[in-house]
Parts: C-alpha cells; structure tokens; sequence
C-alpha cells in the first residue's frame, strides 16, 4: 500500500510540474531572470512547495491554491499574476490531486503526456540578431535613437534620459503606487 501512496504523490509531483512547466506567466518569469540568477531553480523548488501544500492541508478550495500560488511568484519571482491564467492553474492542479486521491493515477498520466507535448511547442522569447546587425554590433559604433517629436521638444527643465522618451501610449494607466498597468490589446 505504501508503494501505490508513493506512485500517487510522484504522479502528482509529475502533474504540478507539467502544469507549472506550460505556464506562460511562470516560463516567462524564469526566462528572463525575474527571481535572479536561480530563477530555475525557484521554480523547481515551487513544484515541491505547490504538492506538498496539498499533502499537507486537507480539502483545500480553488482559491486557496490560487492564493498560495500568487503568493509564490510574487515572493520568489517579484511578479503579480494579473493576466487571468491563475484560476486555471489552480483549477488543473486541484483536479489532479482529487484525481490522485481517487486512484485515477491513469487519468493524471495523460494529462501530463499531453502538457507535455503542448510545453515541447513552447517558443522561448529571445532576442536574435539579423545578419545585418551582427555586421553593425561587430562595428561597435553607436547608433543614434529617433523618438517622434522627442528631439525638438526637449527643455532644459527635464533630465537628459527623460528628455527624449516618447509620450505613453493611450493603454497604458499610471496608479496611484507608481506601477504602470499595461493591458492587452483587443
């Protein structure tokens, strides 16, 4: 009985890890370094820390786990979840410890198969040169920046860098703290 109790929670383990792995706001967090040069491993750590916050409290509810979760990211990755992918998140890895718990280790096993080939899809965002601009970036001559209507219109009363910014788009909003909300166009 030990060993199935064993299989479940690695199955389990197997099936946060897969979800966690297809998740965009997390693969995006720790491709570009968001929680620092161990970026990898935090999330490693956070497939650990997602199961064992199952094993360890009973009948936990959608948004426990989604409360749990954001809590992660925004402590190990310094990053608010605010693109709506959260409850699904949660709701795929509530459903597969439920499944876990009622045996459907089978179940659990070809949803992770299939995350597995959507995650083999993932396209990382990287930045590449063109052949042109590796011929340019092998000059090392600085190349000058145009802004619309930023050269003409810089004063003496503002600083240098903020002189020759562009004017922000129309979607984005400043709050009240200082962030910047930027919404997805439609």
């Amino acid at each position: 009985m030990a060993a199935l109790l064993t299989s479940t929670r690695e199955v389990f383990t197997e099936g946060v890890r897969a979800v966690l792995e297809t998740w965009p706001v997390l693969q995006i967090a720790v491709d570009n370094g968001f929680g620092g040069v161990y970026s990898q491993q935090k999330a490693d750590w956070m497939v650990d820390a997602v199961q064992q916050y199952f094993h360890d409290n009973s009948d936990l509810q959608q948004y426990e786990v989604e409360d749990f979760i954001s809590e992660l990211m925004n402590n190990e990755f310094d990053t608010m979840v605010d693109d709506g992918s959260l409850p699904g998140v949660a709701q795929q890895v509530c459903q597969m410890f439920k499944q876990c718990q009622q045996g459907k280790v089978e179940e659990v096993k070809s949803q992770i198969s299939q995350l597995k080939k959507k995650s083999t899809g993932r396209v990382k965002a990287t930045a590449v040169k063109s052949p042109e601009e590796e011929e340019e970036s092998d000059e090392d001559v600085p190349e000058a920046m145009e802004c619309e209507g930023a050269a003409q219109t810089s004063s003496s009363h503002a600083p240098p860098h903020e002189a020759n910014l562009p004017a922000p788009p129309p979607d984005e909003a400043e709050v009240d703290d200082g962030w910047t909300v930027v919404r997805k166009k439609k």
